[in-house]
């Protein structure tokens, strides 16, 4: 199945092809680096004398754009229509750098710097770009692949290239931190940031190994890899081995191919050791957000889905949360029973999840045959509180499937495609124990619809938090849209907040169980919904405030909330005067539901 959603982490690469130089490894590197999503570029380029006149360059500059045509045939590469004759020609390339801004320059070593006439020191001294420099021999599928990580601000970048060649050609990486015997205060910062982001790419195997001569090291390994990649070093001793002695002995005598990574424009030393865990994160961040996020469309075919079903011995069960939704319900439970139960019977179980509606809510599930809950009813020896959340915590009660999916009520243009949608990922990876619905959300003013519009609470509140405190969720689209769902083994050893703070609370609680790789989201195209008054919406982020604090506390084992207010003043205004009202708002925390005696009868646990 296709994926729509990708986040290439070199999406323009950029190779030169001049005259008499052989470039087979470097287009090979290329092609791995770019990937599916990525494009190569290529320029052609032919270098005359200065002594000479340009024109003795025509006959060369034919050549190469033959060269161009047998190479530009795959979709994949791009070709540059012009073939530049110049006296210089790292000049003309730099200005080829400048206009394309390429992600990656890939140069062969030594043979691209020779024909340009330039030493390594001049090419890399000032990188342009980032540039890799590459010496054969390049296998199109590297098998396994060694990434040598020593500790480097930028040891990111080589990790990202690895990945990149993995997701290509389905490469195993092993991560290889060199840890120096004497103790370097730089390094150990730097790494702290990329081991944790190790720990969550389980694909990558790990070594650690200390050591005093870390090229010796590397190349005792070497032979056991198809393919080398390692950063240069941020700061050479000298312009005579501009990319470190280390990556330079490598580049010499290492018996497999290697790739070399000079990142442009380094930070200052001290600073880009502060931030490199956080550029590690944008790594684990971006290759999540490649592999996890699908589309609807990816799962139309709903035999297709019947029968990974089947195979797996699975029970999908379907809540429906519900309060005061007269207008909308009956259409939802409608479209979906008719197409996922009566169709094709892709759910075992559809049940309506309300919160002692006033309105014709429930009637009217009970009289399209929904068995209908009250959650304030189900679980009386726990209470009942208000709250959306409640209601899911007592839905994993009342069902019975081994996935439970929840889709909100209120949604007016509803498609099948907001259940199955979420259940395809499910089914078609084990590894993924919740998924995330994502949509665009158009607001209705009046009789106007922007488009757009929606999110409010997700942009202004819940995505400023989580970036700021659980970074590796911030490639979750919409942490807070009501589509949601997962497999029940994993629901059920959650906490579940009884409020607004729910969707926000279950996010975190997935990733600190399972990691981030246990997550998925999936695009639901566009959601119509009744949108909610701005005095809602500043409770609704004050509510998901005190649960993202509630987290950090489990973190931290510290307590906050207490010396936090929990009530909120809602300021009213009628003519001639404004005034205040208090309104107590306090998330409050239900335990996971397999702790409980009665849900351990029921299933037998």
């Amino acid at each position: 199945m296709h994926k729509h959603y990708s986040a290439t982490f070199f999406r323009k690469v950029l190779v030169p092809i001049i005259h008499e130089v052989d470039s087979t490894d470097v287009m090979t590197a290329a092609r791995l680096v770019a990937g599916g999503e990525g494009r190569v570029l290529l320029k052609g380029l032919v270098g005359v004398a200065r002594e000479e006149s340009l024109s003795t360059g025509a006959v060369l500059a034919r050549q190469v754009r033959k060269r161009l045509h047998d190479l530009d045939g795959d979709g994949q590469v791009n070709t540059r229509e012009r073939v530049s004759v110049t006296h210089d020609i790292w000049a003309e390339l730099l200005r080829v750098v400048n206009e394309e801004s390429p992600d990656l320059l890939l140069l062969g070593w030594p043979h691209h710097l020779e024909a340009m006439h330039i030493s390594p020191a001049q090419a890399l001294e000032n990188p342009p770009c980032d540039i890799a420099l590459v010496r054969g021999p390049i296998p199109a599928r590297p098998g396994r692949v060694l990434v040598a990580l020593r500790g480097s601000p930028y040891a990111e970048k080589p990790l990202r290239l690895s990945l990149s060649i993995s997701a290509s050609a389905r490469s195993a990486i092993t991560a290889l931190h060199l840890v120096p015997l004497e103790a370097d205060v730089v390094q150990e910062v730097s790494y702290r940031g990329l081991s944790q982001v190790l720990e969550d790419l389980p694909d990558v195997e790990r070594h650690e190994l200390p050591t005093s001569n870390p090229a010796e090291t590397i190349l005792s390994l070497s032979p056991g890899y198809d393919l080398l990649v390692m950063g240069a070093a941020a700061q050479p001793d000298s312009l005579s081995a501009p990319v470190g002695p280390v990556a330079g002995r490598v580049l010499c005598e290492s018996p497999c191919g290697v790739i070399i990574l000079k990142t442009a424009h380094p930070l200052p030393l001290e600073l880009a050791s502060e931030t490199a865990g956080q550029t590690a994160i944008s790594v684990l961040v971006d290759k999540w957000f490649a592999e996890n996020t699908y589309h609807s469309d990816e799962f139309t075919d709903l035999d297709h889905l019947l029968a990974l079903k089947q195979r797996q011995n699975l029970t999908i069960s379907l809540a429906l949360p519900a309060l005061n939704e007269e207008e909308t319900v009956g259409n939802v439970i409608n479209t979906v029973k008719a197409a996922l139960l009566d169709q094709v019977p892709l759910l075992d179980e559809l049940v309506l999840m309300d919160s002692d509606s006033t309105d014709r809510t429930r009637a009217i599930a009970e009289a399209l045959g929904v068995p209908v809950y009250v959650h304030q009813q189900v679980l009386p020896r726990y209470g009942a509180r208000q709250g959306k959340g409640e209601a899911l915590w007592k839905s994993l009660f009342v069902t019975r499937g081994d996935l439970l999916v929840w889709i909100d009520t209120d949604i007016v243009n509803i498609h099948p495609r907001f259940v199955y949608g979420l259940l395809g990922p499910l089914l078609v990876n084990p590894r993924i124990q919740f998924v995330k619905g994502f949509y665009r959300r158009p607001l209705r003013v009046g009789d106007k619809i922007q488009a757009g519009g929606g999110g409010r609470v997700t942009e202004l509140t819940a995505r400023p938090l989580v970036n700021l405190f659980y970074p590796q969720l911030s490639g979750v689209i919409q942490p807070l849209s009501g589509e949601y769902g997962g497999r029940r083994c994993a629901l059920e050893q959650l906490p579940f907040f009884s409020g607004y703070g729910v969707e926000t609370g279950l996010l975190i609680e997935i990733l600190e169980h399972f990691g981030l790789s246990a997550i998925a989201q999936v695009d639901l195209r566009e959601r119509v919904h009744h949108n909610q008054s701005l005095e809602s919406l500043s409770k609704m982020s004050f509510a998901i405030i005190q649960a993202v604090i509630r987290k950090l506390e489990h973190r931290y084992g510290q307590g906050l909330l207490e010396e936090v207010n929990k009530t909120m003043k809602l300021i009213r205004y009628e003519p001639g005067r404004f005034f205040l009202e208090v309104e107590e708002i306090a998330e409050r925390e239900r335990p996971p539901m397999i702790e409980l005696p009665e849900y351990q009868e029921r299933f037998s646990r």
